[in-house]
């Protein structure tokens, strides 16, 4: 059974930052490609980071210079360091797990999804 649980979300002032964590079991986490998402009230979930098997990484363009997506295939981990925090980052955030994805932007080719992690940003 496949299981991602996620955590280190929380309230944090703008300017802030946090950093959440992904812990996957009952895959083989190396092969995979991870991804995080976010979906705020009323809107779309959205493409927030990925991280290939390889290690490579590919950003959202709200998301450059400020956060960073990170795994620890040891670990079966991977993680999302948030810095310079705005209120318009105020979402659920999700971690996702797919198969190795040449589209890491889509939600759609993802298979499994944590049940997320709320990130409120205060002005």
């Amino acid at each position: 059974q496949v299981q991602l649980v996620e955590s280190g979300g929380g309230l944090v002032q703008a300017g802030g930052s946090l950093r959440l964590s992904c812990a996957a079991s009952g895959r083989t986490f190396s092969r995979d490609t991870m991804g995080w998402f976010r979906q705020a009230p009323g809107k779309e979930r959205e493409f927030v980071a990925g991280v290939w098997s390889t290690g490579n990484t590919y950003y959202a363009d709200s998301a450059k210079g400020r956060f960073t997506i990170s795994r620890d295939n040891a670990k079966s981990t991977v993680y999302l360091q948030m810095n310079s925090l705005k209120p318009e980052d105020t979402a659920v955030y999700y971690c996702a797990a797919g198969p190795a994805l040449s589209n890491i932007f889509s939600k759609y080719g993802y298979n499994y999804w944590g049940q997320g992690t709320q990130v409120t940003v205060s002005s």
